[in-house]
């Protein structure tokens, strides 16, 4: 079981999943998605040892909505004030989506507080070129950004949500309910409408310290039938990385934690090894 803790972060209050006790580990969720989505790997970290935080993202209810839209800035210092406030001089990082590139931002904000990255779905935010047909399946990140996607996507009973994980995901039997925290928190008109602020936010060039190589060990999982991500992607980001960088691709679509639940489970487990005994 998890505690939910408050957090005052950058601006916003954080409404985070809490569980076990010891060396810090922080997951974050992305779009469409909750902090509940990583629970499996949560409880499996801190019964490791691990203190296991996932946020929900900012503008995320039971988070706070931020007075203006979410720009990469924004959730890489949410994430450092999760380590201060959780007394962690460095911290073992997981993001999926959204969250792989607030993982970024924090690495690229501070990156000798981190001492192992992971991210799913997302390649480095610098190091991407798509060709036209990628940029086709990418063509969410301009659709969100007009004027009403929000509302949008949650008419008829969130048919848009059905319709992207379905592009997303197309292997994937959804389980009924899978998404039923996600409808919650976006019941509330604000936290629905500030969700989609990251996209109206996103800009064409990723800010300077986004830009830079990275040193730490670094996972990046993808999936092979991702229809948001290709898989080349991952590779072409390898050059953003001067340490340690594995490319682990799974059968599954974007949401590799929650489609192959097991096979991340195996990654994350031999990747962010054991806490160091005290």
């Amino acid at each position: 079981m998890s505690d939910l803790v408050r957090v005052a972060a950058h601006g916003v209050e954080l409404a985070c999943l809490v569980r076990g006790d010891g060396p810090l580990v922080v997951l974050l969720h992305g779009f469409p998605d909750t902090a509940t989505s990583w629970d499996t790997h949560a409880e499996r970290l801190a019964g490791k040892g691990f203190r296991v935080v996932a946020p929900y993202m900012r503008g995320y209810a039971p988070s706070g909505i931020p007075a203006t839209d979410t720009v990469a800035e924004d959730l890489g210092r949410d994430v450092l004030a999760l380590l201060d406030h959780f007394g962690a001089d460095t911290a073992r990082l997981v993001g999926h989506d959204w969250g792989a590139l607030g993982a970024h931002a924090a690495v690229g904000l501070a990156e000798e507080r981190f001492s192992h990255l992971v991210t799913l779905a997302i390649p480095h935010p610098a190091a991407f070129q798509p060709t036209l047909s990628e940029g086709w399946k990418a063509r969410h990140f301009a659709t969100y950004k007009l004027p009403g996607a929000h509302t949008r996507f949650a008419a008829r009973d969130f048919q848009g949500l059905d319709a992207i994980v379905a592009r997303w995901s197309p292997t994937w039997t959804v389980p009924t309910g899978e998404f039923d925290d996600l409808k919650r928190a976006f019941s509330e008109p604000a936290s629905l409408h500030a969700a989609f602020g990251y996209y109206r936010a996103l800009a064409l060039q990723p800010p300077k310290f986004l830009r830079k190589k990275l040193a730490l060990p670094t996972l990046a999982i993808g999936g092979e039938h991702d229809g948001a991500a290709p898989a080349r992607a991952f590779e072409l980001a390898r050059r953003k990385y001067t340490g340690t960088y594995e490319v682990a691709m799974l059968p599954c679509g974007h949401f590799p934690h929650r489609e192959c639940a097991e096979e991340v489970w195996a990654l994350l487990d031999r990747f962010l090894g054991a806490p160091a005994p005290s």
